[in-house]
């Protein structure tokens, strides 16, 4: 996995070196207005900035979890946290710092950093912003894996195990709720189960928040889940987050 991480890094920071950092250095060449604007938004959000720091956040998940997991869950974060706030750009440059990093690169992390112009407030890049003012938090699993991580030679029938297990419907029907994280930063709880179909969760939650259910769109781990789909078939668990793209467009009215 972490091999495969590398790699990835190393294609995210190639990118990187010829999108962000290039704008970020045409920008440093501003006149001395510019640059007081630039150390006057420094100093609304701290005006400190520290370098980036070899520890990393040790943490435990609820759960153990593997590294097939592992990755769903941080691909589903970075696929989805542009649509909420931030810059784009500035997104892809902390992933590819948050890579370097957990490769031990700390050197090619800190480039990255440097040349995106993210400060770090506390040298962590759980916290930073970018030359904006815009506020940007990474959740620990980016970071880092968790301390109960179980590796997926070693659990592979186990995991077959429990895949199978999930794959067969339910004796009963065991209700949990569901948390549902819309285009609009609100976040909602749906009962749910894990035989319940896409289809009727956005009934659901058209009932519950008003939504229509031609405005929804439902993705987990960057993949638009269909209305057929049932969470025990996306392998949707209880603590994790669906996201729901809200189209808020409504259809032209042709007389």
């Amino acid at each position: 996995m972490w091999q495969a991480n590398c790699r990835r890094m190393h294609n995210l920071s190639d990118w990187i070196s010829g999108t962000v950092m290039g704008g970020c250095v045409g920008r440093s060449r501003m006149d001395g207005q510019g640059s007081a604007r630039s150390s006057t938004r420094s100093k609304k959000r701290g005006g400190r900035n520290e370098p980036l720091k070899k520890e990393r956040p040790k943490w435990k998940s609820e759960y153990p979890m593997t590294e097939g997991q592992l990755r769903s869950k941080r691909d589903e974060f970075w696929d989805t946290a542009p649509a909420f706030d931030g810059r784009k750009e500035i997104w892809d440059a902390l992933r590819a710092a948050a890579l370097a990093a957990e490769c031990n690169d700390l050197e090619l992390a800190q480039a990255i950093v440097d040349g995106a112009c993210i400060t770090l407030p506390h040298g962590s890049l759980t916290e930073s912003y970018d030359e904006l003012g815009n506020r940007y938090q990474l959740p620990a699993y980016t970071l880092a894996p968790p301390v109960n991580l179980i590796s997926e030679t070693s659990s592979e029938s186990q995991v077959s195990d429990s895949t199978q297990k999930q794959a067969q419907p339910p004796p009963c029907r065991q209700e949990f709720q569901l948390r549902v994280r819309l285009s609009t930063g609100k976040d909602v709880r749906l009962t749910a189960s894990m035989a319940d179909s896409i289809a009727e969760l956005k009934k659901q939650l058209e009932e519950q928040e008003e939504i229509g259910v031609t405005r929804q769109r439902w993705f987990f781990s960057g993949k638009l889940l269909t209305d057929k789909t049932r969470l025990q078939d996306a392998k949707i668990q209880q603590d994790f987050v669906v996201q729901v793209i809200v189209n808020m467009n409504f259809p032209a009215i042709v007389n």
